[in-house]
């Protein structure tokens, strides 16, 4: 292999200080890979000129499939051939991102052969991210991938990868099965996956706790966040462990930050006011053997978080404040079909379903989808004095 390596002083400078490094990553796949080292080469030379040098060209996939395979060109091909085309590929993750080295080995194994070399575990989506290939490559990508039992992830206007926590796998608070709920939704709807025909992307995250560690009400259109309907189960003995601990401080530490002011502790017993409670977790991960979520377990289903690309950044808003999470799924599976149909027929384009709720109005949007309005969906009260009633006629 011809040596290619150009001087990078201003991606140098980036190796530097305590924290690890891109470019560390990206030299290492340069030594063996032309494409890494014109990688290289393109991003000091952006950094040089302040300006970014790719494109986002053309629609390219492999066959039978309109998503999972993002485009990328360069606009300076003579200088930087090896990465003219260096298209991304989305793989679908495990449930959980759980895997075995062997399934490691073999992802690697077929990337670095077909491609870069370069990764990104995960994307935001959830997704194995391989990062820079050819055209040419995408078809053998593709059936290496499904010969080792991978599928191609969503890209595009299409139900993006759905994602999900470690739930009951390795969490003690999931109050639900998060790995088996994301692999029915992802195997029910593999036409919605792989072939794009919403107005725009729709996201699916499913976190089994309110601790949502999958950031689903920041990020998906449809979060389905594990909760509890009953009282937060106390264990008075290791609550009193607890209290008796060095620099611990009931009062200060677990009722002074509730959120709610629904806790008290008068030096001995701990009381809360379940009615009261929003389930935000501090008290139970700052004491958990003391404190669990209640029995009756179930979740939240909230729509409509965004990044700020076309409008401003969305979190999630509360469309179900409790719904049981059970095999088949029907319940949940009825409320997606009735919101894809609605903003599928109404949406603009590049628009998500969040931004759609802001602009046809959420008493509009709940009418059309067979749901009733409940006190859940409202942040606050009215902070004007107009009040107007629905009269039902009839």
């Amino acid at each position: 292999m011809a040596d290619k390596k150009k001087p990078t002083p201003k991606l140098d400078e980036l190796e530097k200080g305590p924290w690890p490094s891109f470019v560390k990553e990206m030299k290492l796949s340069a030594e063996t890979n032309v494409a890494a080292q014109d990688l290289l080469g393109i991003l000091e030379r952006s950094y040089d000129e302040k300006i970014g040098h790719w494109k986002h060209g053309g629609i390219v996939g492999v066959k039978g499939y309109g998503g999972g395979i993002i485009g990328r060109y360069n606009d300076i091909p003579q200088d930087f051939p090896e990465i003219a085309e260096f298209h991304t590929i989305r793989v679908n993750q495990p449930p959980g991102w759980f895997y075995s080295s062997d399934a490691l080995r073999t992802l690697c194994d077929i990337w670095e052969k077909h491609g870069s070399g370069l990764t990104n575990m995960h994307g935001s989506t959830g997704d194995i991210i391989f990062l820079g290939t050819k055209t040419t490559e995408l078809e053998p990508i593709f059936s290496k991938l499904t010969e080792a039992g991978f599928d191609l992830g969503g890209s595009g206007s299409d139900m993006r990868t759905p994602s999900a926590c470690c739930g009951m796998a390795r969490c003690e608070w999931a109050c639900y099965d998060t790995l088996a709920a994301v692999y029915n939704i992802t195997m029910t709807y593999q036409d919605e996956l792989h072939r794009p025909a919403f107005p725009y992307k729709f996201k699916i995250k499913m976190a089994g706790c309110p601790n949502d560690c999958v950031a689903s009400i920041a990020r998906a259109d449809m979060s389905i966040i594990g909760t509890w309907r009953d009282s937060i189960q106390v264990d008075k003995d290791q609550v009193t462990a607890y209290a008796s601990g060095p620099n611990r401080d009931i009062a200060r530490d677990i009722v002074g930050k509730c959120p709610s002011k629904c806790m008290g502790w008068d030096g001995k017993n701990l009381t809360i006011d379940d009615s009261n409670c929003v389930r935000c977790m501090h008290c139970i991960n700052a004491m958990p053997k003391a404190l669990a979520p209640g029995k009756d377990r179930g979740a939240t289903i909230l729509v409509g978080s965004k990044a700020p690309i076309i409008e401003g950044a969305l979190l999630s808003s509360v469309l179900i404040p409790f719904i049981k999470i059970e095999p088949p799924y029907d319940d949940i599976k009825e409320l997606i079909q009735a919101m894809w149909e609605l903003w599928g027929e109404n949406g603009k384009n590049r628009e998500r379903i969040g931004e759609f709720i802001q602009r046809i109005g959420l008493g509009n949007f709940l009418e059309q989808i067979g749901l009733e309005p409940v006190p859940e969906m409202v942040s606050q009260p009215r902070t004007n004095p107009y009040v107007f009633y629905d009269i039902k006629k009839g």
